[in-house]
């Protein structure tokens, strides 16, 4: 099973990663903000990652580590 973790912190609300993944379950955390004043992104259903590190590839500041 894959596992995806982000450095909340460091997110600059891009959401390239949203619309990248093949299984549609990066969204927007709308109950919280990071340091910088923006919206972090969190997986939904983790059991549903493929681990396909597409995320992580686009991420312009490599804030998303994809573990398999």
């Amino acid at each position: 099973m894959a596992k995806v973790t982000f450095n909340e912190n460091a997110c600059k609300g891009c959401y390239l990663c949203m619309d990248v993944c093949p299984k549609k379950i990066i969204k927007k955390a709308t109950d919280r903000l990071n340091v910088k004043g923006f919206n972090p992104v969190e997986v939904l259903d983790m059991d549903q990652c493929i681990g396909c590190a597409f995320c992580a590839t686009m991420c312009p500041d490599v804030v998303i580590t994809v573990e398999k």
